[in-house]
């Protein structure tokens, strides 16, 4: 009798702790961090778009001017990155300058140090505005040189600019000068990350940042199709019906934690504006909050050039610059 009792016994408090043991191993919430913990943390230390985009690039001058170069082309009041190829650094670049690729802006800067602001080199200006997003939310003070290494010698080998330019939008059917429609709300993303902690998540997000492919698209592109697309003008009314905007394109002028909602994270969006720099740093602040956004090359240099140029506002012109450098081009 008393074996049959334990075997009872045995038989009843098995699937007790079977279940007990799933429910342990099922049940438990897991915890992850998200959007929101990312938002609160970049509020709290001062990281919303309009604070990280103060001063963020920087037009070369001569000391003598008012600037910081020197009159043998150095700049010694910055750690000047250049992240263009190792080739075309070769060819010519700024005196004292640091070749490093775009992936490790953030390794090399912990090895200079924060003794000085950093300067970022790319061809246009485009590209270093995402290094230099990446290095302002990691806790570096850095600038974009505006136009990039095109904009500072004379020398035309440099110029990846002016090939760029030009007048599509003039005539297109897919480009007028409507008001724009109210901007829409939507959702926040929704992706998730092992840490709860919000310097994590920063760090993580903004190296997926660094190492995304593909964040930009043609003028062009975006013209051909405009309907394919979720596009974001980047500036204030007055522009935005002057010269025009791609069909459909919601006049944005200020991007932040308090707008950024007006794109939807899962559409294909684009931003826009002059001449790409701005749209570039700024998709790159997006691109981390989660959002599926990228820039359209060149802005409406690519598309309306002349106009730009008659009204002087924000245009590329060849030379802009005649600064000395050092490389195999050198004169």
């Amino acid at each position: 009798m008393k074996k049959l009792f334990s075997y009872l016994f045995i038989a009843m408090i098995i699937p007790a702790l079977f279940l007990t043991s799933c429910k342990d191993k099922n049940d438990d919430p897991v915890v992850v961090g998200t959007y929101d913990d990312l938002k609160a943390y970049m509020t709290t230390n001062t990281m919303d778009l309009p604070d990280l985009l103060d001063g963020w690039v920087t037009d070369a001058k001569y000391v003598a001017d008012g600037g910081f170069v020197e009159p043998d082309g150095t700049i010694p009041t910055y750690h000047v990155f250049d992240i263009r190829s190792a080739a075309d650094f070769e060819k010519g670049h700024v005196k004292g300058a640091i070749n490093v690729e775009l992936a490790n802006v953030l390794t090399k800067a912990a090895e200079v140090g924060k003794d000085k602001p950093i300067l970022v080199f790319c061809y246009t200006g485009q590209t270093a505005g995402r290094a230099v997003m990446a290095l302002r939310l990691s806790g570096y003070s850095a600038k974009v040189a505006k136009f990039g290494f095109s904009a500072w010698t004379n020398n035309a080998a440099f110029d990846s600019w002016t090939s760029k330019v030009g007048n599509i939008a003039v005539g297109s059917p897919n480009w007028n000068t409507n008001a724009s429609a109210t901007l829409p709300v939507n959702l926040n993303p929704t992706w998730t990350s092992t840490s709860t902690d919000g310097a994590t998540i920063l760090a993580e997000r903004v190296q997926v940042m660094l190492t995304a492919s593909g964040w930009n698209v043609t003028a062009a592109e975006a013209l051909a199709a405009p309907v394919d697309y979720s596009i974001y003008n980047y500036w204030g009314e007055a522009d935005y019906l002057k010269y025009g905007h791609y069909s459909g394109a919601y006049q944005y002028t200020t991007i932040s934690f308090a707008t950024a909602n007006a794109l939807n994270p899962d559409n294909n969006n684009l931003v826009y504006c002059y001449t790409g720099q701005t749209s570039s740093i700024t998709t790159a602040w997006l691109n981390v909050l989660g959002y599926n956004v990228k820039s359209i090359s060149f802005g409406v240099n690519a598309l309306m050039h002349d106009a730009l140029t008659t009204d002087s506002k924000n245009n590329w012109h060849f030379p802009y610059h005649s600064f000395p450098f050092e490389g195999t081009l050198a004169k």
